[in-house]
């Protein structure tokens, strides 16, 4: 039976925290077999996991997928480096931007579409330690906001009765 559907295997939190997302691609990824049978018990880290533009052809660096509980002889080496699919235009227009500069690959989540794995990259800027701050004291404003909203609507519904 064919799988349909996204499912999540591992999402790389500390991106949206360390970066300013700027674009997001989807891309194939090439694994070998022992590698999607890891994948399918959702056993992977992008903790230290970063995309490269090299000789036309982009990979996927860090990403920690465990060997295969049941591989052989034939299973993976865990931290190998994977390379990702992405049309050539794509690829174009990634080392345009990377080149003009501050610009890097971050890979922001791993995934099943439709039982074929792919990898969410994006194209990202750095963030500085005051950005950071600056984004988690409004995180912290919109939930204050949307809390008060919340207790108002209660404090009408009470009132109606």
């Amino acid at each position: 039976m064919k799988e349909k559907g996204r499912k999540v295997i591992v999402q790389n939190r500390r991106a949206r925290h360390d970066y300013a997302i700027l674009d997001t691609y989807e891309a194939g990824v090439a694994l070998v077999g022992t590698e999607v049978k890891s994948l399918r018990h959702g056993r992977a880290s992008m903790a230290d996991a970063f995309a490269t533009v090299d000789d036309g052809e982009v990979w996927l660096r860090g990403l920690h997928v465990p060997e295969y509980t049941q591989g052989s002889w034939t299973n993976h080496e865990p931290r190998r480096t994977r390379k990702l699919l992405l049309h050539k235009g794509e690829i174009e227009r990634l080392i345009g931007k990377i080149r003009e500069g501050g610009l890097t690959l971050v890979p922001l989540a791993l995934y099943f579409n439709d039982g074929k794995v792919k990898c969410e990259i994006a194209l990202a800027r750095g963030k500085k330690s005051f950005d950071k701050r600056h984004d988690l004291a409004k995180r912290d404003a919109d939930r204050d906001i949307q809390r008060a909203i919340g207790r108002a609507a209660k404090g009408r519904a009470r009132s109606m009765r």
